[in-house]
């Protein structure tokens, strides 16, 4: 029974690999032209995973057929667990005294653009190890799958049932095209062009190439790793927060609105797209008011100082961005806190960014609304609507139904990490920030600190945290369930 569900999936997992591999070029390359002494992780890494997934892709081949949805949530979840380990060992063989629990960690997070840590020391690390740990936030921001849909047009309907599980809940049926592998295309050339835009801007502000390049892979994907321990903050500039943060806002709306409006020529989608207004308008609105709060508490000597370090944050902790450009933490506690509650939410669907997206958000709400006219009115028809479309009733089952295993695995892995030594804050933040995949969090995980401080299991249960919040937890979850395996 497994051999003949995993058997059809091999040459579709043994391409996505080989893609995997190839991008180690670009670090591997950068290595050989500055001479970072990292050019033999690299080589060799790059040789292994190429070799694995060529190998995979040869058994795989006499068994290909037709990939059903099983097949693709399948497909989806053990490319997610695979890819970690080859992203790990590029590290694992340069840096000689970590882990592989650490490293699965650490890469883990580089492809679910989360941006949580545990190393230090990042200036003294080869510069073509960091472009590699942020090149795995910009793979993973729009998903890898999505690239080898776009330029691997032979998967054909695996294809399909490979983007439809890997992509955000919301937009799974998204047609912006005639074609799956033209629509993967079209969100590329959009991330493409935003990327390509964002690193002009960074090397205009005063980066070198080789920063912009990596800190604008982060930004674009919404991840937050950064070559420096003091994160964006190193640089002490407002011009380079400025950009960092526009580009966080354009990162944090539907890929799919932003390649309408390129394909159209035109600004009409955005003006369409009912999530904007949303977001816009509770991201800005807290920029201003905990900007107030940190001036009324006289933690910056005046607003305009406070509105500087406020909004930067927020809006980088509200997109799961994740850098920081000050110790947050030493803020007043409901700030953090805040912060991390508009992390949960505040994204578009079809993003880089994580949570459960404003989409979901605002069904939510409207049908908490509903339910409180219906009882003044228990006979009217209320239907619910998002612009002028009216939202079946399953998707609103479907919307509770997220929310319910949201907050379920949220509580259930704070009490494991309270179980296992962590204080309540650490905990709880440290679970909320890696399944919305933000990053930091509060304590001692906090934007001065990293996840060093976890024991081996601690970190397990963060890795698991991460990869349930990248996959969305059904696409995870539903494969953990007897029924999928049944015949």
């Amino acid at each position: 029974m497994l051999q003949n569900r995993i058997l059809p999936i091999l040459h579709v997992l043994g391409l996505v690999i080989a893609v995997f591999g190839l991008s180690m070029l670009l670090p591997l390359t950068v290595s050989l032209a500055i001479g970072d002494d990292a050019q033999l992780a690299f080589d060799q890494v790059f040789l292994l995973t190429f070799g694995s997934g060529l190998m995979l892709w040869l058994i795989g081949r006499r068994h290909r057929r037709e990939l059903k949805a099983r097949d693709g949530f399948l497909l989806v979840v053990t490319i997610w667990l695979l890819l970690p380990l080859f992203g790990a060992l590029p590290l694992m063989f340069h840096i000689s005294d970590l882990s592989f629990t650490d490293a699965y960690f650490e890469a883990a997070s580089g492809l679910t653009a989360t941006g949580s840590t545990l190393l230090s020391g990042l200036e003294l690390l080869p510069p073509s190890i960091n472009l590699w740990r942020t090149q795995m936030h910009y793979l993973g921001g729009m998903g890898i799958i999505v690239l080898v849909v776009a330029v691997l047009p032979m998967l054909g309907v695996g294809g399909r049932q490979m983007f439809k599980a890997e992509i955000p809940t919301p937009m799974k049926d998204t047609k912006l095209t005639p074609r799956m592998t033209e629509t993967a295309k079209g969100l590329w050339v959009a991330y493409l062009i935003f990327t390509v835009l964002c690193v002009s801007a960074f090397w205009w502000a005063g980066m070198s190439w080789l920063d912009a390049l990596i800190h604008a892979f982060s930004v674009m994907s919404l991840g937050g790793f950064s070559s420096y321990d003091a994160s964006l903050g190193y640089f002490n500039s407002i011009t380079i927060e400025a950009i960092a943060a526009g580009f966080a806002l354009l990162a944090s709306v539907n890929f799919a609105t932003h390649f309408m409006a390129m394909h159209g020529i035109s600004l009409r989608p955005y003006l369409h797209d009912p999530e904007i207004r949303w977001f816009l308008f509770v991201v800005l609105y807290s920029c201003l008011a905990l900007a107030a709060l940190l001036w009324a508490r006289e933690v910056y000597p005046d607003f305009l100082t406070a509105l500087r370090y406020a909004s930067f944050n927020t809006i980088s902790v509200a997109t799961t961005l994740g850098f920081a450009t000050t110790d947050y933490s030493a803020w007043p506690f409901v700030a953090g806190m805040w912060m991390l509650f508009l992390s949960s939410f505040c994204t578009s669907a079809g993003s880089t960014g994580g949570g459960i997206k404003m989409l979901r958000a605002m069904l939510l709400y409207k049908q908490v609304y509903r339910e409180l006219v219906k009882l003044l009115h228990p006979n009217a028809e209320l239907p619910t609507k998002l612009g002028s479309s009216v939202v079946p009733n399953k998707i609103i089952y479907a919307v509770l139904a997220f929310l319910f295993i949201y907050v379920a695995s949220i509580v259930v892995l704070s009490f494991v990490l309270i179980a296992s030594g962590l204080d309540v804050v650490t905990a709880f933040t440290a679970v909320v920030a890696t399944i919305n995949n933000t990053g930091p969090g509060l304590g001692a995980v906090g934007p001065a600190g990293n996840y060093s401080v976890l024991t081996d299991f601690q970190t397990w249960v963060c890795t698991f945290s991460m990869l349930l919040g990248r996959l969305e937890l059904f696409t995870l979850l539903v494969v953990l369930t007897p029924a999928f395996w049944r015949k």
